[in-house]
């Protein structure tokens, strides 16, 4: 399977960036214990964990990222209201990806 088909894009929030960010934090000591970057990708609702880290890996290949962990988080679809039509929002699949020590994977323009 292509790797940009199991990992489909990167999550960009305020949690999100919160845990980018742990690793410079070190405002109390159990903060500044983390120093492993996470990222948070969505990926496909059929992948598992050794696909999801081989694919980031491989994306990943010209920066020499080493995964250490890989945790998945999945959201069920949700019924909305939107302008009096009641629907539901699509499902989704995010991944947590923990990397080691000093790997960084920031590309220009973000």
């Amino acid at each position: 399977m292509n790797p940009y088909e199991i990992v489909k894009c990167r999550r960009v929030t305020e949690k999100s960036r919160v845990l980018e960010n742990l690793q410079h934090a070190a405002s109390n000591p159990s903060v500044s214990r983390c120093k492993s970057p996470k990222i948070v990708f969505d990926v496909s609702l059929n992948a598992n964990k050794l696909e999801i880290k081989k694919a980031i890996e491989e994306i990943y290949a010209d920066k020499k990222v080493k995964v250490v962990s890989v945790n998945t988080i999945s959201i069920p679809s949700k019924w909305r209201r939107v302008r009096g039509h009641i629907g539901k929002t699509s499902r989704v699949k995010k991944a947590v990806v923990t990397f080691r020590p000093g790997d960084a994977i920031e590309e220009k323009g973000s």
